[in-house]
């Protein structure tokens, strides 16, 4: 049996379709695909890594930002929402949208893997951060077990670098992420 086929989107399609959506989706090739809602793990995780930067980054000149903002890999034109990214000095506004709600000049970006993206993350969506020229640093934060990686840009080259235990040191940002705090959760001291 044929599959129907699926409706193509140019990105300033999708940019409007995500105007007028409830639900977040990741825009690649034409294709829009909805993105699944997280943990309560994972919610948590994602808003202790961007308190840690915040209270690291004040008064520098970097904002830090929630899965709010939509960024655009311009080389492979992915369209996605990174749990938290962290923009410094000018904001640069993806020029296919008209709306100024897509950026292209993070210089890092964080996942909070879960069960079911931690492959694409830790592979596919990996490679398309690479080609993103400002970003320095992509930062994989395990939901199962205390472990960061650390993907750090040297020139054309990638090193991965895995944390377990101390702090995941963000060179690009002169900050860390203490795994105690990364992991911390304030209802569970309370039980």
């Amino acid at each position: 049996m044929a599959q129907p086929a699926r409706q193509k989107y140019a990105f300033e399609q999708y940019v409007e379709l995500e105007r007028n959506s409830s639900v977040k989706h990741e825009f690649l090739d034409g294709g829009v695909w909805a993105m699944a809602g997280g943990t309560p793990d994972h919610a948590a995780i994602a808003v202790n890594v961007a308190a840690l930067l915040r209270q690291q980054l004040a008064g520098k000149r970097c904002r830090v930002f929630s899965s709010d903002l939509r960024v655009r890999v311009v080389a492979t034109g992915l369209g996605t929402y990174p749990d938290v990214s962290v923009v410094c000095d000018q904001l640069e506004y993806d020029p296919a949208d008209q709306t100024r709600t897509t950026v292209t000049n993070p210089r890092l970006v964080v996942e909070v893997l879960s069960p079911s993206t931690a492959d694409y993350d830790r592979r596919e969506k990996l490679e398309h951060y690479r080609q993103v020229s400002t970003l320095e640093e992509i930062v994989l934060v395990a939901h199962d077990t205390h472990r960061i990686d650390v993907w750090r840009r040297s020139g054309e080259q990638w090193t991965e670098i895995i944390t377990t235990s101390g702090a995941a040191r963000l060179e690009s940002l002169s900050a860390e992420l203490p795994l105690q705090d990364v992991y911390a959760d304030p209802l569970a001291r309370q039980s």
